[in-house]
């Protein structure tokens, strides 16, 4: 079995994408910006940002934090990403998900100028990539996407099955299969035999929330596993997928941690160039 390393997968594309950022910044004498919005002091979401705004230094982007306490008001939110969305130096605007409940998801998510979407989530976006047009593309689906891609070039005419049907994981996911003449079934936790949906699978991404769902006798032999769940246990950290168990009939298996989360940030950095590209065009 191939075990997929997310974080050298990770490394390698934040390699490409510094060599980028130093062809950009010589071609226009400017480099690509990203500005991550932070409410609260979760830390999950403290830690977060951190490694991305690491990231980002890492490959020569230009990146700024912006932090608010839990109290803020949510027209002070909505007029940052005003001030945000006219700022030429800024590419890309992410405000860290979740919000206070006081903060309307929605409303923040639209405020912010389609074209400076590099979290993918506005509904312009969502439509694009749906529709098979260019778009900026949620960033954990895409890193599962270049992650099948390393393992298996040629996609067409695989059955794929996605377990998860949520905007930020499952449904984007399922247009980058579409798109390369996967046939894809869309499955969750009401799905009525979810086993035997599984067992068809050539790939199977599960992004559903339930500790270790995926067990060893859902996977046909030479399945591809990308593994999207972290989930808290007393066991410690698990995925969606019972590792022991897959590992020994799939032919390649994202562990958890260590698989899809590195790849999530280079994706996001990834999305900021092609903001910048777009807009220099």
């Amino acid at each position: 079995m191939i075990l997929i390393d997310g974080k050298k997968a990770a490394a390698e594309l934040r390699a490409e994408l510094k060599e980028e950022v130093a062809e950009l910044k010589s071609k226009h004498n400017k480099v690509p910006g990203l500005t991550v919005i932070l409410i609260g002091d979760l830390t999950p979401s403290q830690i977060y940002v951190r490694n991305k705004e690491k990231s980002a230094n890492e490959v020569g982007l230009k990146s700024e934090v912006i932090k608010y306490p839990d109290s803020v008001e949510e027209k002070t939110v909505l007029e940052k990403i005003q001030e945000l969305n006219s700022d030429e130096t800024v590419s890309g605007i992410l405000v860290q998900l979740p919000l206070p409940k006081h903060i309307d998801k929605q409303k923040v998510i639209e405020a912010i100028d389609p074209s400076k979407d590099v979290d993918g989530f506005h509904p312009m976006n969502v439509g694009n990539l749906s529709s098979g047009y260019e778009s900026s593309i949620p960033c954990t689906p895409l890193g599962c996407y270049l992650l099948i891609k390393k393992i298996e070039p040629n996609l067409s005419g695989k059955k794929a099955v996605v377990v998860g049907r949520s905007n930020l994981n499952g449904k984007p996911m399922t247009q980058l299969l579409l798109k390369e003449n996967c046939t894809v079934t869309i499955t969750h936790s009401k799905t009525k035999d979810l086993k035997a949906e599984c067992l068809e699978a050539d790939i199977i991404v599960a992004a559903v929330g339930i500790p270790e769902l995926v067990r060893g006798d859902w996977v046909k032999k030479d399945a591809i596993v990308i593994d999207v769940g972290i989930n808290k246990t007393d066991n410690g950290i698990v995925g969606d997928v019972h590792f022991d168990e897959v590992s020994k009939n799939a032919k390649a298996l994202t562990p958890v941690p260590g698989g899809v989360g590195p790849m999530t940030i280079a994706c996001l950095l990834k999305n900021t160039i092609n903001c910048f590209k777009r807009s220099q065009i």
